[in-house]
């Protein structure tokens, strides 16, 4: 039964999007369901090291004592309530929940596979940077997730649409905007209609650009994104865009060509795939004119203005290596639709394809431009680009790989391990809530078999996950994927 809140909501959707709306709701989506009756009051992890992710040393053989959904004390000599769950947690290390900062889960046919994934790996919390539903209908999941109702990550930011020019044949999750005034209107509504930021995109005119960033301003509303040809990296900046996603044009900003480089790219008139394929051209360009001095005085800039980067280094990688093979023989693919599987691997001799040859130019020097960026003290986010639309990304999966490149760019451990936990509790102002082990903090925590500030690949080794206060050993973990994949084998 649709309860009141959805039936309100629903009263607010037009009647072209109440199907949509009803199939989202009353899809099968991974449940907390009746387990979450029987959950017990207090959860007890005795004998844990923990990683609290402020920094801090390693603190071994501890009890944390989590009462409903949050941590209520840790310490030496913790005890347990009586009827509390207590779980010997010998060998084991905890950390906070791991955020994904930048998805795209939020479309018709994905949540109910890529929900699970991102649990599974004990990604908790997500940044969504672009959605085809309606922000009445994902206010209504946010509080579901929030509340146990539905098992998922909690959505620390929602963008909506992404705007971009109307030149730029747009797909469905786009937004055209056709001036400075439709700009500024665009953000109004957003703001009014929930949405946490506005996503700005690669062919935006100056003047619709810097229109949204005032309005933005002006509304008390983030605006983040791609860089656009129009705008310089240091003008995004002190504009005030929140954060850049995937590095975008940032080896141009770094190269001593970059005005000549930038002439090649003011064409509004491409499609996206085709502004895309030029943007990986130009960085290609960009990487052979590379200028430290000049990198330096930008991240500096970065730093001062607090502009964070996501650089989503394992999408830029997976660009880099379409035309290798073994990709189509990844493990990880029995969790994807089929038909999602066959439309990447026509990928591989498409468009991708050919930008791979300028991808594999430009991403050495990116990784290490990521590694000049930690030294300057610019603040970094791990992200993954997860969802359908990009191939070879998995959601949840592919996180864990991003703190690998992350470790290798010249993150410490401890530092990458921050990347997803602390730091975008930061960015959302969630700091008091979220990202670290620490009494009052809500109980979204990963138990690992290993210790990931000897090795960030340990991250991998998930003995169990806390969602909201919710214990989820290995085997149901393990069950959780294996009915992901089953499902997706009759999509």
């Amino acid at each position: 039964m649709v309860d009141r809140e959805v039936r309100s909501a629903l009263s607010e959707v037009p009647m072209s999007k109440t199907l949509s709306f009803l199939v989202l709701f009353l899809m099968p989506l991974p449940s907390a369901g009746p387990n979450q009756n029987i959950q017990p009051k207090y959860l007890v992890l005795t004998h844990v090291a923990v990683i609290d992710a402020t920094g801090a040393p390693l603190k071994p053989d501890m009890t944390v004592l989590i009462e409903d959904d949050h941590i209520a004390r840790l310490g030496k000599k913790v005890r347990a309530p009586a009827g509390a769950k207590v779980v010997d947690a010998t060998g084991k290390f905890l950390i906070p929940g791991l955020w994904d900062m930048h998805v795209h889960s939020l479309y018709e046919g994905r949540p109910e596979l890529l929900f699970p994934m991102f649990i599974a790996n004990g990604v908790t919390g997500v940044r969504e940077m672009a959605s085809t539903l309606p922000l009445e209908q994902i206010a209504v999941l946010r509080k579901r997730i929030e509340r146990g109702e539905v098992l998922g990550p909690r959505f620390g930011a929602v963008a909506g649409k992404i705007l971009e020019s109307p030149a730029a044949q747009l797909g469905p999750d786009f937004e055209p905007v056709s001036s400075a005034d439709e700009g500024r209107q665009i953000v109004r509504s957003r703001k009014q209609q929930g949405a946490d930021f506005v996503k700005v995109y690669n062919q935006l005119p100056r003047d619709v650009y810097f229109a949204i960033a005032d309005e933005a301003r002006r509304q008390h509303i983030p605006f983040a994104g791609h860089l656009p040809f129009s705008v310089s990296a240091v003008e995004a900046s002190d504009a005030g865009q929140r954060s850049i996603e995937h590095l975008t044009r940032l080896l141009t900003a770094c190269s001593g060509r970059e005005a000549e480089i930038l002439r090649g790219l003011t064409d509004t008139g491409k499609s996206v795939v085709a502004a895309r394929a030029a943007g990986f051209r130009a960085e290609a360009e960009a990487a052979e004119s590379y200028d430290p001095r000049k990198a330096s005085a930008l991240f500096l800039r970065f730093h001062e203005n607090e502009t964070w980067q996501c650089p989503t280094l394992v999408q830029l990688r997976r660009f880099a290596l379409v035309e290798d093979a073994g990709l189509a023989n990844d493990e990880r693919l029995k969790f994807i639709p089929l038909s999602v599987r066959e439309r990447w691997r026509s990928s591989l001799a498409g468009p991708l394809a050919e930008n791979a040859p300028y991808l594999k130019r430009s991403f050495p020097k990116q990784v290490e431009m990521v590694g000049a960026m930690r030294a300057a003290r610019v603040p970094v986010l791990a992200g993954t680009d997860s969802g359908w639309g990009n191939p070879y990304t998995f959601a949840g999966f592919s996180l864990h790989d991003e703190l690998a490149l992350l470790n290798r760019a010249g993150l410490s451990p401890m530092e990458t391990l921050q990347s997803a936990t602390l730091n975008p509790a930061r960015f959302l102002g969630l700091q008091d809530k979220l990202g670290t082990v620490e009494a009052g903090k809500i109980a979204d925590l990963v138990l690992l078999e290993a210790n990931p500030l000897d090795d960030v690949t340990n991250t991998r080794k998930i003995a169990a996950v806390v969602v909201n206060g919710r214990y989820m050993s290995k085997a149901e973990l393990q069950k959780t994927l294996s009915d992901v994949e089953t499902a997706a084998g009759k999509k």
